[in-house]
């Protein structure tokens, strides 16, 4: 996805398009009214309208590593709050809980491992320098030339993609804009300062599926687990995997320390999300699904589950053999993975990199079922869903169609509406500048056998949200994803970016007072892009969950700057839809059936019944009964 997204550089110099050609190409489609019997369809609370909007790539102490809760009431596990860091961005008394540790030796036998024991790393002197990893000017400045601009946002926000560059002359090598880029201390560091502003462009980092799992050195033994931390997960390994997985001994790393950066919201970064927080409900124990990019992250946001290769009808095939992920080192290095492909078996130990996973899982203080279905293959990385955004099948190479049920069905059958809003949607295979940066791996729809009958009625332009929001004909769930130009990725955009494409929608939607008093708006992101998370995770099955990752819920339900820390991940919004409106469960397998957590009155991160995982009503003060599993009827 980093190289698509890379490419809008190119994309955007193509600057000759007509202005009647390119209104044409963004018009926006009348709407048929059929979303205005939202209010009045029986709700388990009085949300008759969800909006759940979805960002890229940034881990929650990456964002919120020095949040200060408004109210003294609450409290918030972070960088700061552990001591792990100071209010000014420093190393604290705790920083050694974050050191950063490289691999000496082979920890299984010249196999891939997920874990390291003490007799296998030692302490990095200094972090590995982060590096520019190819960005240099503003990828998006090109949208600047554009009639209009990119119209997933504001006139006023427009200048924002002009800005941010590095003023530097290189794009390879140590970023010089971070303070002391090669003497950092092996841990996380403030990535903004005098010659970094909050408003740049900074270099992505690796963020897959073996990569991470490796990243988060997880092990059920003395050395990894305490009570606070009993399923052993260190997030130790971060900077050692960048720089190992895809590098030849004397080769040079280009994927290096940028993943321990963190933004400083005490000395004025993430502006809005801090605002938002302050305001409204926010949750400091929601995370990324599975462990790994965008394309499997987003899907658990319709199935709560993964897809798998198919013959296109629903049934598991096997992938073309040199299509198989083998993450085992080559001869004579420590880490540099055999072959970096698409696919993996996780239901057969004999396969590369799946039994030291597998072992972990069942070693883990209470029952796991790994979700591996016999002869299935899952993919590692991002691959192309089966159907263009147009509805015609994807090039060869994209993940078959899958019959699975998706949130979108369940809603479908019983007459409740919904509505998928893709920025860049609209000009989507027109051939127009803004044309590529549509994320079709971002919808979990596309995926589907019926997705090209969908499109009618539920595949929209975020431009059409902005009228459904204004025109007070908003549907019961929303789906809101901005393009790749302002989605808040980095290398290829920045969060000011997103947290601009935010606002307007918050602002929209509170511009219509009588529809937003019964609206609630989550704002998160797909995964955490690979960057330190000090939290607490919990394996619910093969796949994950990962990190922690932003998640706020901005609603009239959720107004008081609360944060809750119960376990969630984007299952947990499959499983708010599900209740809120009535509509039963997936399938057998899919995570919609793991319980609520119960938390321990010594430790609120940690389930006491895992593999448990919230349905986010948590998040809201609807009334005193409000986390009843039967919810109250309103109509």
């Amino acid at each position: 996805m980093q190289k698509q997204k890379i490419a809008l550089a190119r994309r955007f110099g193509l600057l000759g398009v007509s202005l009647a050609a390119l209104a044409l190409s963004q018009g926006v489609r009348a709407e048929d009214g059929s979303q205005n019997g939202a209010d009045r369809i029986k709700t388990a609370s009085p949300i008759k309208h969800v909006i759940i909007i979805i960002g890229e790539n940034r881990s929650f102490d990456h964002l919120f590593a020095t949040y200060m809760p408004k109210s003294r009431d609450e409290r918030v596990l972070n960088l700061l709050s552990e001591h792990i860091v100071k209010a000014d961005g420093t190393p604290d008394e705790n920083f050694d809980r974050a050191h950063q540790f490289q691999v000496t030796s082979a920890p299984n036998g010249g196999k891939y491992f997920i874990s390291a024991g003490s007799a296998n790393k030692s302490l990095y002197s200094t972090l590995p320098a982060p590096d520019l990893g190819g960005v240099k000017n503003s990828p998006a400045a090109g949208i600047l030339g554009l009639p209009g601009g990119d119209p997933g946002l504001p006139a006023a926000d427009q200048f924002l993609f002009g800005t941010g560059g590095t003023g530097l002359p290189n794009s390879v090598g140590p970023d010089i804009r971070i303070t002391n880029v090669n003497t950092l201390p092996p841990g996380p560091f403030q990535l903004t300062g005098p010659t970094m502003p909050y408003d740049a462009y900074t270099a992505d980092t690796i963020h897959q599926f073996f990569q991470m799992y490796q990243q988060v050195d997880c092990a059920i033994d003395k050395e990894h687990v305490t009570r606070r931390n009993p399923t052993g997960c260190l997030h130790d390994l971060q900077s050692f995997v960048t720089t190992t997985y895809s590098t030849a001994p004397g080769g040079t790393p280009h994927d290096t320390g940028q993943t321990m950066a963190f933004f400083n919201m005490q000395q004025g970064d993430i502006p809005f999300l801090k605002s938002l927080a302050d305001e409204y409900t926010m949750s400091d124990n929601y995370h990324q699904p599975v462990l790994g990019g965008t394309g499997p992250d987003s899907v658990a946001l319709g199935f709560a589950d993964q897809v798998f290769f198919g013959d296109g009808h629903g049934n598991a095939t096997t992938p073309p053999a040199s299509s198989i992920y083998n993450p085992d080192p080559l001869p004579n290095t420590l880490n540099q993975y055999t072959s970096r492909k698409q696919w993996f078996n996780c239901s057969d130990p004999t396969q590369p990199g799946i039994k030291p996973i597998l072992d972990y899982l069942g070693k883990l203080p209470y029952t796991v079922q790994t979700k591996c279905d016999p002869g299935h293959y899952y993919n590692a990385v991002n691959i192309k869903p089966a159907w263009t955004p147009q509805g015609t099948p994807s090039p060869a190479g994209a993940i078959p169609p899958v019959t699975m049920a998706s949130i979108g069905d369940l809603l479908s059958a019983k007459n409740i509406p919904w509505k998928y809003y893709g920025g860049s949607y609209n000009v989507s295979g027109t051939g127009t500048p803004l044309d590529g940066i549509y994320c079709n791996i971002c919808n979990p729809f596309e995926y589907q056998l019926n997705y090209p009958a969908m499109r009618a009625d539920h595949m929209r332009d975020v431009t059409d949200l902005f009228n459904d929001l204004k025109n007070g004909t908003l549907p019961a769930v929303s789906y809101a994803k901005p393009d790749g130009a302002m989605d808040g990725h980095p290398a290829s955009s920045k969060f000011d970016l997103f947290e601009a494409f935010a606002r307007n929608i918050i602002e929209l939607a509170q511009g219509n007072k009588e529809q937003w008093e019964s609206t609630a708006i989550f704002v998160t992101v797909d995964e955490g892009g690979g960057f330190y998370d000090s939290g607490f995770i919990q394996p619910v099955d093969f796949f994950g969950t990962g990190p922690r990752i932003p998640m706020i819920a901005v609603s009239p339900f959720s107004r008081g700057g609360h944060i809750t820390h119960v376990y969630g991940e984007h299952s947990s919004f499959v499983k708010f839809v599900e209740r809120n409106w009535y509509l039963g469960k997936l399938s057998a397998r899919s995570r919609d059936n793991l319980p609520n957590p119960r938390a321990d009155d010594d430790n609120a991160y940690v389930p006491v019944n895992m593999p448990a995982i919230g349905d986010l009503f948590d998040m809201f003060d609807f009334d005193k009964d409000h986390d009843r599993d039967d919810g109250r009827n309103f109509r």
